[in-house]
């Protein structure tokens, strides 16, 4: 059945008036939204905007965090046939800027007083900019800017605007078609200026549909929305999910809760994108070690067991009955407990998309009882290509083609993929359109992967970034990456070897990881530039990357990819630098010219280096960081040869 967003949320309203829709954490409580209340705000605030102007065709930005108003002003916005633009709230003023000129906004909803003030900033270099409203009043009662509102007068306006205009709502909902542009979604610009993917309300609609009948999502779930609102795998999961199968979205009261509201909430359905699987995975890595000795001990055992068989246990499959009867012992005394402080006690599907996750992270999560599955797609394709489906899941592979998706392999090994997810256009962009998409209507990926007998998906790496050794070794960066990634101490790796006789890395510790083990050694340190420079971490690091080594030799044809050398960066790789996109993905041509002397001192076999770097501050000032380098050598191992 074809449909809009604001039609299924007055389905709901109609259906289920005083289900929760949405639920806010604020001063420590729990506010909650029927499904009724969803929808008089949609209204009264969709009045409201009308009579400020807003006009079918025109484009709404939204700034700010995870917030039920921020959420139901995408449905305002389509419910006048208009188009909600999302930005990332902790964008710089340059990126903002670039986003309200392309996409020509003259109104925007901004969270509160920092998003408020970013955009009257710009305003001077976006005139036509007229229109903000803003959803916290905090901080903000002696702004007297012009056309600058709160949402609570958007309400009055609303009201006002509707008695005149009684049946206003209804006839422009009525209006909206499912070919409708239902959200503009800016990438995340890794090579090159952002481009706005201009996705309807029925390519959506249909992901999520799919989505929802693979997992049995029903009314009875529950998520947790803390993810940027202006990235696609929020979009289909806090809107179009959420609208299709009608169940509630929790937003955490800020970004420093979420641990701990996830705790409260309990969701039963969690997304999160491979760094906040790394990022739990490096907390409970801190609290075992400090843990006492019988503690780790009893961890270490039963999380042997877990890895030997918990994955399988999960999938249903024949296990030795000792080791399932020991399973059910360590899911009382370990399991259990574990997944309870991570917040995911009562999970029965979770996803991960948005980069590739490494084998060994994605096997702890499922040995430890967590339905852990990955989700492929780009924002061009409403990141739904391939799902897996419960039983059938494999460690290395995305999955299978989801519900309405076709998938080929082109000649050259790029994925494409052709159904009901894939993007109208880029918007004002046809030339960028027309290189993504091919006579046939196959989306061109960008990303280089292979099909096996069982039809699932396996994503080698980003196709541009795939390339050879001199030896003429297969090179995926990606992938050796999130091998090293997996450990605790490592936050970020970027790998270097095309057209090279070897693979060199740069390296980027946890903080907060490697920082606790510094203390418990007593070891003294100022700050990251001085931990990531001590001797002690470098030989940690090192035993990391050799134990990489030794994986990559026992696999087939990977051996040639082992490390040769690495360094640890004197500065964390960031957004605000322009080191890694918004979404925390590596803009790996950007680091490569940015620290080309280090590149060529890898190569050149120097045991050190000096670095000075530019970087940018929080309040917009710059300032430099330099350190001397020092750079090591790694063991590596022999190829093992393959069981016959």
């Amino acid at each position: 059945m074809q449909t809009t967003f604001p039609r299924l949320l007055l389905k709901h309203a109609a259906e289920r008036p005083q289900a929760p829709a949405l639920r806010e954490k604020e001063y420590g409580i729990w506010q909650t939204w029927s499904w009724a209340r969803a929808a008089e705000d949609v209204r009264l605030m969709s009045c409201g905007l009308a009579a400020l102007g807003f006009q079918p065709g025109h484009n709404l930005a939204i700034i700010g965090d995870n917030r039920p108003h921020l959420y139901l002003a995408f449905l305002v916005a389509q419910s006048l046939r208009g188009v909600p633009v999302p930005m990332y709230q902790d964008a710089v003023a340059s990126e903002m800027a670039f986003v309200l000129e392309d996409a020509e906004i003259q109104f925007a909803f901004a969270e509160n007083q920092e998003q408020v003030d970013k955009l009257l900033e710009l305003r001077e270099s976006v005139p036509n900019l007229k229109h903000i409203i803003f959803d916290d009043p905090r901080g903000l009662r002696n702004y007297k800017h012009e056309g600058l509102i709160s949402v609570e007068r958007l309400f009055e306006l609303g009201r006002e605007y509707e008695r005149v205009h009684p049946a206003f709502y209804q006839d422009s909902v009525e209006q909206g078609q499912p070919s409708d542009v239902s959200v503009i979604l800016y990438t995340s610009g890794t090579t090159g200026r952002p481009k706005g993917v201009c996705q309807t309300h029925a390519s959506f609609i249909n992901s999520a549909r799919g989505g929802v009948e693979v997992d049995g999502l029903n009314p009875d779930d529950n998520i947790i929305s803390y993810l940027p609102p202006a990235w696609v795998g929020d979009h289909l999961f806090s809107i179009a999910q959420w609208l299709v199968a009608g169940f509630t979205i929790n937003c955490p009261e800020s970004a420093g809760t979420v641990t701990i509201d996830l705790r409260e909430i309990g969701p039963s359905y969690y997304f999160a994108p491979p760094r906040v699987f790394e990022s739990m995975l490096t907390s409970v890595s801190i609290r075992m070690e400090d843990a006492a000795r019988p503690k780790r001990w009893l961890y270490q055992k039963f999380m042997a067991l877990a890895r030997r068989c918990g994955a399988e246990i999960l999938d249903g499959h024949q296990v030795p009955l000792t080791d399932r009867l020991l399973y059910a012992l360590g899911n009382v005394l370990v399991y259990g407990p574990l997944r309870n402080v991570l917040g995911l006690s009562r999970i029965r599907v979770a996803y991960t998309a948005g980069a590739a996750i490494g084998p060994d992270l994605f096997r702890f999560y499922r040995s430890i009882g967590i339905n852990l599955k990955q989700l492929y797609g780009q924002t061009e394709t409403c990141a739904y290509v391939c799902i897996q489906k419960n039983g059938r899941v494999k460690l290395n592979s995305v999955g299978e083609a989801a519900p309405g998706i076709e998938i080929k392999i082109a000649d050259n090994g790029e994925v494409l993929v052709r159904g009901v997810s894939v993007l109208k256009e880029y918007y004002k962009r046809p030339d960028a359109t027309a290189e993504v998409m091919d006579a046939q209507g196959y989306f061109h990926t960008g990303d280089a992967g292979v099909i096996d007998h069982d039809g699932h998906l396996h994503i080698i790496d980003r196709a541009k970034d795939v390339g050879k050794l001199s030896s003429g070794a297969i090179f995926a960066p990606n992938y050796i990456e999130n091998k090293l990634k997996f450990f605790p101490q490592i936050k970020e790796a970027v790998c270097f070897g095309h057209g090279r006789d070897q693979v060199c890395a740069f390296i980027n510790i946890d903080f907060e990881a490697v920082g606790n083990w510094a203390e418990r050694q007593a070891l003294p340190y100022g700050g990251y530039v001085d931990l990531a420079a001590k001797q002690q971490v470098l030989d940690m690091v090192t035993d990391c990357v050799q134990r990489v080594n030794a994986d990559l030799a026992a696999e087939e044809g990977m051996s040639d990819t082992q490390i040769a050398r690495f360094l640890i960066l004197h500065k964390e790789l960031d957004p605000d630098d322009d080191e890694l996109t918004r979404t925390r993905k590596v803009r790996r041509g950007f680091i490569a010219d940015k620290y080309a002397v280090l590149i060529d001192a890898l190569y050149a076999g120097r045991g050190e280096q000096f670095i000075e770097t530019q970087v940018k501050f929080e309040d917009g000032r710059t300032g430099t960081v330099s350190a001397t380098l020092q750079i090591r050598d790694a063991k590596r191992y022999p190829a093992v040869a393959a069981a016959a």
